[in-house]
């Protein structure tokens, strides 16, 4: 008996985009004219697409073929936008591929969203044997799992509860628990875990572990790098839906994408051209990190040219606690620091007004040690609304260190260590 239990032969998925043209305002004159108009003209045979709009096909994955054994933990890592969450829709059967195949041996449970499966009007008991039966299991059968799962969600208080009712953590801390213990052979995670809070995350990460060493296998995806290379024995990365890289080297697999070996190179600049990202107080429209010219950075650069990040935002409503910033991770997916334009004391804070805003902030120079780093966009409204956040929806730019380290003799190659500071050393005692 074969060990493949996912094949996937040249997968691809299309979707069409209808645009439609902007028009001016019209008069109601003018719509009904054009309105009468249409009952006297013969029906046309363009699809329905109507004057002023165009259709246009966009390939979500492309010629996408790979084969996963049994046991594997598989992560599938790429930029916002590669084709991940496309990829497990169709290995969940929730789509079908437009081209190729998947052959599938074994149940599937997956996650992809908050809830998914649940009815938002029964209980979190109800809910729990309605998730356990779309999944194929017998009622028996999810009986002797029931105190497992609700221990593990940590939803006891509200087991009577609807759904309705639930935080998005509640949600899916119920939704993980009823997909990772009613034992299918696959199970599929998206980057839903991310709503969680970091002792869920960790749980998590710990039950798809168990899930992989009895014998099962798990495909998941997510931002955190640290996490896929610790968990997963297999990497697939996706880039603009095409599988640009796919080995049991996890570490390599990650490297590549992050100090751009799929052919990008360093990309030190992101803009919000197609207004993806927006909320009603501000819409961010451009994160970079550049150079004293004002620069964005496409070349490594030494560790002690002066760098800036740099965020322009359109500030629609001014709201006290709204802040800006950036998480900072090294080539390891490690979280180095976070810096807010709240940090200091309130008098020090950029002061806001409606319109183009520009926040600049320095880094400070032999700060970082010769590698590759990553930039995440953060944006919020300071606990109580964090509409972009690092590690779940933020856009990012890289850029890489390399040389400037220090004017000493001795150092000459890179330090041990994350940073690579000039500190100043004083003698405090004499003879």
């Amino acid at each position: 008996m074969s060990d493949v239990i996912i094949q996937a032969e040249n997968v691809g998925k299309k979707y069409r985009l209808r645009h439609q043209s902007v028009r001016g305002y019209r008069t109601l004159r003018e719509v009904i004219t054009e309105k009468a108009k249409g009952f006297l003209k013969k029906p046309s045979s363009n699809n329905g697409n109507g004057k002023g709009s165009s259709v246009e096909e966009f390939w979500a994955l492309q010629g996408v073929s790979f084969e996963i054994k049994r046991g594997y933990v598989v992560g599938i890592i790429g930029r916002n936008g590669a084709g991940k969450s496309t990829l497990l829709k169709v290995l969940s059967r929730i789509t079908e591929p437009t081209t190729g195949r998947i052959r599938i041996s074994g149940r599937v449970a997956s996650l992809l969203e908050v809830g998914t499966g649940f009815h938002p009007e029964l209980t979190g008991r109800e809910n729990i044997y309605l998730n356990g039966a779309i999944l194929g299991m017998t009622r028996v059968e999810i009986k002797s799992k029931f105190d497992e799962i609700v221990a593990f969600a940590e939803v006891e208080k509200f087991l009577d509860t609807p759904v309705k009712r639930y935080s998005s953590g509640m949600y899916v801390r119920l939704a993980f628990a009823v997909a990772a213990h009613l034992e299918p052979e696959i199970l599929i995670v998206d980057e839903v875990l991310a709503v969680g809070d970091a002792t869920f995350q960790k749980k998590c990460l710990g039950r798809m572990s168990e899930v992989a060493r009895g014998g099962r296998t798990v495909f998941f995806v997510s931002h955190n790098l640290n996490a896929v290379e610790s968990l997963c024995s297999r990497a697939l990365l996706l880039e603009k839906g095409c599988l640009k890289d796919s080995s049991s080297d996890v570490r390599a697999v990650i490297t590549g994408y992050l100090s751009g070996a799929n052919g990008q190179g360093a990309i030190g600049v992101w803009s919000n051209s197609n207004g993806a990202l927006s909320h009603p107080c501000m819409k961010p429209l451009y994160f970079a990190i550049e150079d004293s010219q004002g620069r964005p950075l496409n070349v490594p650069v030494r560790n002690d040219q002066p760098l800036f990040v740099v965020i322009r935002a359109d500030i629609r409503q001014l709201d006290p606690s709204l802040n800006l910033g950036f998480a900072l991770f090294n080539q390891d997916s490690q979280v180095l620091l976070w810096s807010l334009t709240t940090d200091g004391p309130e008098e020090r804070w950029p002061k806001l007004a409606p319109g183009l805003n520009e926040f600049r902030c320095a880094l400070p120079p032999r700060f970082l040690n010769e590698g590759a780093y990553r930039l995440e966009l953060n944006c919020s409204l300071h606990c109580r609304d964090w509409f972009i956040q690092p590690g779940r929806n933020s856009p990012c730019v890289h850029f890489e260190i390399q040389g400037g380290l220090s004017d000493s003799p001795y150092w000459t190659f890179a330090r041990p260590g994350i940073f690579a500071p000039e500190w100043a050393w004083k003698r405090t005692i004499n003879d």
